[in-house]
């Protein structure tokens, strides 16, 4: 069926059964038999067909772009498999956000190229969104929900958020008990109106929508809001992946263990994406395959979630 596909796309390329026939030195018979059975197979009609032209029907037009992907899909792979029987080499373009790019991207690059000497990676720690169809990247890691789109994304790990604060600001305020009394506290926002998904939102409490929280600190970016914290200003509510050595160390303090689940209206994660077709596929998904054998599953940040 998948050589039935390729005919199918190539066919509508060259808009015509003969073209395609002499492209590939066989009987125009064999490309027609070839469209019959994936029409059959399909239970559709994919081309009005006449002596003169050869259109898609409307079938055929929704048809294609699915045919596009499952071609790409199939050269992907079979890029993949050729990369694991050489060494692969050449160039790897790489975004990540600033944050977690620089704490677990990072590191992880480095034990990608240690591990593979002949490749090279460009690797840009920006929270800049790439736009992956205009611009050369070949993998782009991502935070959050990500919308609708034809990238191929692999999802690296769940997005958990923590409540956490200092001894010292607890020592001084007390511990809140629920995440309602958060409301009594000083907690560090982000400058963002209205904040950004996940925040503040516990399993179960204010119909999962955000609390509203007020502090003396807001800001937009989390790397001040976590030292903000760590000098027991206030409360906090950042991603596990950003806290967790803290709370290790016993700097930081994570409230309310039992409501560390993602709430169910939302399912934010952390996301690996990339261009379907691209010609770096099989480097792009070899990365993508080392960054999951390094942040393990469940991935090493998440450990302090008990």
């Amino acid at each position: 069926m998948f050589d039935a596909i390729q005919i199918f796309l190539e066919v509508h390329a060259a808009g015509s059964l003969s073209g395609v026939a002499k492209k590939r030195d066989v009987a125009v018979s064999s490309i027609s038999r070839k469209i019959d059975a994936l029409e059959a197979e399909l239970g559709m009609k994919l081309f009005h067909r006449s002596s003169r032209r050869l259109l898609l029907t409307d079938s055929g037009e929704q048809f294609l772009p699915r045919a596009k992907t499952i071609a790409a899909e199939l050269d992907d792979a079979r890029q993949a498999m050729s990369a694991l029987n050489a060494d692969p080499r050449g160039l790897l373009t790489i975004t990540a956000p600033a944050a977690f790019g620089r704490r677990h991207v990072g590191p992880a690059v480095a034990s990608f190229l240690n591990r593979y000497p002949l490749m090279e990676v460009d690797l840009h720690i920006s929270d800049q969104i790439v736009d992956l169809s205009t611009q050369r990247v070949d993998v782009a890691i991502r935070m959050g929900i990500l919308p609708d789109s034809d990238l191929v994304a692999t999802t690296l790990a769940p997005l958990h958020r923590l409540t956490c604060a200092s001894p010292a600001y607890l020592a001084r305020y007390g511990y809140p008990a629920t995440p309602q009394d958060l409301l009594q506290h000083n907690c560090l926002t982000g400058a963002a109106s209205p904040s950004p998904a996940g925040w503040w939102i516990y399993p179960g409490v204010n119909k999962e929508i955000a609390l509203p929280v007020r502090g003396s600190l807001r800001c937009s970016d989390t790397e001040t809001l976590l030292q903000a914290a760590l000098a027991g200003t206030g409360i906090i509510h950042l991603a596990s992946w950003m806290v967790f050595e803290h709370i290790e160390s016993g700097q930081l303090i994570s409230l309310f263990p039992g409501t560390s689940s993602i709430p169910t209206k939302i399912r934010p994660g952390i996301h690996a994406v990339r261009m379907p077709g691209r010609s770096h596929a099989a480097k792009a998904q070899l990365f993508i395959a080392h960054l999951r054998s390094v942040f393990g599953e469940p991935v090493y940040w998440d450990r302090v979630l008990g």
